[in-house]
Formats: C-alpha cells, sequence, structure tokens
C-alpha cells in the first residue's frame, strides 16, 4: 500500500496496518497460498483509515468461511475462546485436556491445603513423579493483556501449599512447580517476573511458537465456540452441558440431536468437527 493506514486496536491504541500480519494470521491455520492472498489483497484495497481490529477480523473470517470453514473455525480461535465464558471452569478443562496431550496426568478444581488457608487449584498436573499447579486466567474481553499482578497472586499460592508439604512430607498434595496459563498475550513485566520466580508462563503468542494457540491446533482440541456450522445458543447449551471440545461431540452424538438438529445438519457438524481437529 502506498499510503500507512492507521487501524485502532481493542485496547484503543493506534497502529500502523500490517498486510504481513495480517497474512501470517491467515498462514497459522493452514490457509492456503493462494486464499491468503486474495482476501489480503480484497481487505487492504477496501480498508480505511481507523478501522478496528475487530472490522478486519470479521471480514477476513468472512472471505475465510466462504472458502473453508474449518480453517475459518481455527481463524477465530482467539474469540472461539473468548466465548467460553462468562465462568473459567471451560478454559481450565480445556488446558486440562491439552497437558493431557503432553503426557501430564491432570485433576481439575482440587482443594489443597496450604500452610495458612485452604487454595482451589485450577489444574493439577503430574507426570514422571513432577507435580505442577497450573493456575488459569481466563479473559473474556478483547485487549485484555495479564499483567504482573497474576504471577505475584500465583506465587504466593504456590508458596503456601508449597510450604505446607515441604513442612510435612505426608500432606497429600506436593507441588514442584507453578505455571500460568491464560488466553490473552502476557506483559513483558508478567513475563519477567514469572521467569524470575520459576514459574512458567503460557499465553497468546507467547513462548513463541509454543502459545497456548499452537499447543490447541497441535492437539486438535479446538473448542465448541470454533465451529461455524452452530449458532450461538447451540453453542451456549453445549457449554451448559459441559461438553467443551468439538472432539467430544464425535463420542456423544446424541447431544447433536438433543439440540433439535436434523440429520442434514449432524452431518455438517460432523464433517466440520473432523476438518478443524486434524493435528496440525
Amino acid at each position: 500500500m502506498n499510503k500507512q493506514i492507521l487501524i485502532k486496536k481493542a485496547s484503543g491504541e493506534l497502529e500502523p496496518f500490517s498486510e504481513d500480519k495480517l497474512r501470517r494470521s491467515l498462514e497459522r491455520v493452514g490457509t492456503s497460498p493462494d486464499v491468503v492472498e486474495n482476501i489480503v489483497s480484497h481487505i487492504t484495497g477496501e480498508l480505511k483509515n481507523g478501522a478496528s481490529t475487530q472490522d478486519i477480523y470479521k471480514h477476513a473470517f468472512s472471505l475465510l468461511n466462504k472458502h473453508d470453514r474449518s480453517v475459518a473455525g481455527k481463524y477465530s480461535l482467539k474469540r472461539a475462546i473468548m466465548e467460553l465464558g462468562p465462568t473459567g471452569h471451560p478454559f481450565e478443562k480445556l488446558v486440562s485436556e491439552v497437558l493431557k496431550t503432553k503426557g501430564f496426568s491432570t485433576q481439575v478444581g482440587v482443594i489443597v491445603q496450604g500452610i495458612c488457608v485452604s487454595h482451589e487449584i485450577d489444574v493439577v498436573a503430574e507426570k514422571e513423579n513432577q507435580h505442577i499447579m497450573v493456575e488459569c486466567k481466563f479473559h473474556n474481553q478483547p485487549g485484555t493483556k495479564s499483567d504482573v499482578k497474576i504471577p505475584l497472586y500465583i506465587q504466593a499460592r504456590f508458596e503456601d501449599v508449597r510450604n505446607a508439604w515441604l513442612k510435612n512430607k505426608d500432606h497429600t498434595q506436593k507441588f514442584h512447580e507453578a505455571w500460568l496459563v491464560t488466553n490473552t498475550k502476557l506483559t513483558s513485566d508478567a513475563i519477567t517476573y514469572a521467569q524470575c520466580v520459576g514459574m512458567k508462563p503460557i499465553g497468546w503468542n507467547y513462548p513463541v511458537n509454543e502459545g497456548l494457540e499452537v499447543l490447541i491446533d497441535q492437539s486438535g482440541l479446538h473448542p465448541v465456540t470454533c465451529l461455524t456450522t452452530l449458532d450461538a445458543g447451540d453453542k451456549q447449551q453445549l457449554l451448559n452441558e459441559d461438553m467443551v471440545l468439538c472432539k467430544e461431540l464425535l463420542h456423544n452424538k446424541d447431544i447433536l440431536q438433543n439440540l433439535g438438529l436434523d440429520t442434514a445438519k449432524i452431518s455438517q457438524v460432523e464433517k466440520e468437527i473432523n476438518e478443524l481437529c486434524k493435528i496440525i
């Protein structure tokens, strides 16, 4: 483009529009090269100064959805995770299942007694006798970042439960490490503090090539809110029944029938799930 276009982020900040950034976001979800270039060309040709990142996302998603529903579902992952709210439980279940694909055994919502008080740990993960306290910080507002207050809070809880174990070796829960998993970007201070105290931070695009979105794509464990063949009401009903993952629907076909979908619609949904949940 000859003229620099400024776009508005969800935080209200203005930044120069980047064709490369748009292109990378499309490539990340497996969009074919010709479709990528068509969408980038279409959007840059119509983009106006002051357009929001939300506008650009909706435009790209609409164009992508016409080409391939399953790729569009992957492209919508960040917003789909935010739609898991308002509570954090579905996100905790998602994180737990992703960790299982990495060889961990997991439990969700475990009450652990600390030195001072008891704590509900979002996910307890264990592998090779390493016990991890995983705290899941869920946000459902675009533009939100996880700042340093979050790892500070997690570290205080971790020290309380770890010290209870160190003081009493018969304690039923031992913890060697704390992790922070969030569906947003992390501030630089949050990352610096977490690394300083030995905590593992996982967020959107962090660590590079190992962020939450990569872990989900690699595992094929996409949330039901990614599905483009279901409407918002259907997705909410699934969440109400604790159906968080698309793959769960393939093993619980009665659930789709209970939504009132006909055979043809169920076939469409199942086809999208099979394509969406292919491991990248």
